[in-house]
Formats: structure tokens, C-alpha cells, sequence
């Protein structure tokens, strides 16, 4: 058990200067970029979801929580909205690039949760302008990213540290678990379980995705890497994971049935373009 807190403690510490590095190019990011990408998504009209699933794919500090506040105010449809969720990695960028995977898989899995919600976004839209359900209403925007969970009114600098070491310490407890589980159960016998069934790896990312912070994403892509999971049960859990939105989803948007119709909405998505993807055999 000594060995595995050790092991779990130094491959974290590894991270540690990677991670920081990378959240003070995000934030700096965030700090050029999020009044703009809020203007260009209000702006996007029936283009809204190829806006909204590009904008996305970008790191930028509570974006669709930005996204769900609009949407709450009927600013942009729900099929940008749903093209928002389906591209936002949340913290699975920063990981994957402090873990140095190849850019080119990065590339690939951010060009697949775009396309997706690309798709997924004018499917949704087309499908409510005929039932005639897709109203506009007052604009009413509310912005909570100060307010719900984003730390950018720190500074760049204060907001990169809060975020790392907030990140650092959620990676050593996800990874200890994980490493236990493993010690215990056994590698092979867990990804059997995950990888030879195409439906129960991503029904159950599906799930994990649905927690509404960073946890799922850490989790998730923290299982891939320690190949537990297949690729086609990390894109389930990652096209699911909207982060904080899905919270700030229930407090703003008036109508709980509809909150859960949409949380539905897009764990259904995200699960089946999962099962897609493993029955076409696709991988990286």
C-alpha cells in the first residue's frame, strides 16, 4: 500500500510544473478571449452550433457556464447549447498535455468532440424549428462565471495557482483510487470488464460525465491513460462532460422537466456516439 501512495505521490509531483504552465496559458487565454466568444455565440444566429461546438473546444474558464446562462435567456438555442456541452473538455486538456500525449491525439479527440457537436447542435435546431418549439424570449442574461465556480477574477497568475493545486490535489485522490482499485482487482480484469462489452464502458463514463465539476473529465481521462478504458468510452464520458454548466443549468433555467430533458438529451448523445465509435473499431 506504501508503494502505492509513493508511486501515486511522485508521478503527481511530476505534473505539477506542466499543469501550472498550462493553466497560465489557459488563463491568459480566458483573460483575451471570453468577452469575445460571448459576443461571437450571441452573434451566431442559425450558425449558432458550429459556433458554439468551435468555441468550445477551447480552454476557457467557465465557458458553458457562459453558454447556459445565454441559453437560459433564450439568447442562443438549444441546439448551440448542446453543441457547447458536447465540445467542452473541461480539465481534460491541461492533463493530457502535463501527461505530454502526442498533439496529434489531442488534435484528433478535440476534431471528434467538434464534429460531433457540430452535428448533434443542427440536428437538434432543424428538428425544433419544425416542431415550432424553438421560441426566442425576453433576453435576460444573467453572467455567473464571477459567481459559480470560475476563479478568473483572481488574476492570471493567482487564478492558474488556485486552479492547479485544486487539480493537483483532485489528481493524486482520483489517482490513488484508481491505483488501489487496480493493486486489487487487477488491470486486465477491470479493462476486460470496460473494453469487451460496447454498451457498459460508455453507459457508465455516460454517468461519470454527468458529475458537474472537474471530476469527471479528471477521472475519466486519468482512466484512459492508465488504460482502463477504451477510446470510445473516453469520448462517451468527455462528450458528456459539460463541467459546472449542467449546474448552473438547474439554477438559471426556469423549468426543472426541461433541465432534465436536457441533461438526458445529451448523456443519451454522448453514450451512443461512444457505442458508435466502438463498433466502428475507431481509435488513436
Amino acid at each position: 500500500m506504501l508503494e502505492i501512495i509513493e508511486e501515486t505521490l511522485i508521478d503527481a509531483i511530476k505534473l505539477l510544473p506542466f499543469l501550472f504552465i498550462t493553466y497560465i496559458l489557459m488563463e491568459y487565454i480566458e483573460h483575451k478571449t471570453s468577452k469575445k466568444s460571448k459576443e461571437t455565440i450571441k452573434k451566431s444566429g442559425k450558425f449558432g452550433p458550429a459556433v458554439g461546438s468551435f468555441l468550445g473546444i477551447f480552454p476557457q474558464c467557465g465557458f458553458s457556464v457562459s453558454a447556459t446562462n445565454l441559453y437560459a435567456a433564450r439568447v442562443i438555442t438549444l441546439g448551440t447549447l448542446i453543441a457547447v456541452y458536447l465540445s467542452t473538455s473541461d480539465e481534460m486538456l491541461p492533463i493530457f498535455i502535463s501527461e505530454a500525449v502526442p498533439i496529434s491525439i489531442i488534435l484528433k479527440i478535440l476534431g471528434i468532440k467538434f464534429l460531433i457537436g457540430i452535428i448533434a447542435g443542427f440536428i437538434i435546431d432543424f428538428v425544433l424549428r419544425i416542431m415550432n418549439k424553438d421560441k426566442n424570449e425576453e433576453e435576460k442574461i444573467v453572467d455567473l462565471c464571477e459567481k459559480e465556480h470560475c476563479h478568473c477574477e483572481y488574476g492570471i497568475t493567482k487564478s492558474a495557482l488556485k486552479h492547479t493545486l485544486n487539480i493537483f490535489l483532485f489528481i493524486i485522490i482520483v489517482t490513488l483510487i484508481i491505483n488501489v482499485i487496480i493493486h486489487f482487482v487487477g488491470e486486465d480484469r477491470i479493462a476486460g470488464f470496460l473494453q469487451n462489452r460496447p454498451v457498459i464502458g460508455p453507459v457508465i463514463a455516460g454517468v461519470i460525465g454527468l458529475i458537474p465539476n472537474c471530476a469527471a473529465s479528471v477521472i475519466i481521462t486519468q482512466m484512459y491513460l492508465e488504460n482502463v478504458i477504451s477510446f470510445a468510452t473516453l469520448m462517451s464520458g468527455l462528450l458528456v462532460g459539460a463541467g459546472v454548466g449542467l449546474a448552473v443549468l438547474f439554477k438559471t433555467n426556469k423549468g426543472i422537466k426541461q433541465n432534465i430533458k436536457i441533461v438526458l438529451l445529451l448523456y443519451l448523445i454522448g453514450v451512443i456516439s461512444g457505442i458508435i465509435i466502438e463498433l466502428l473499431g475507431i481509435t488513436i
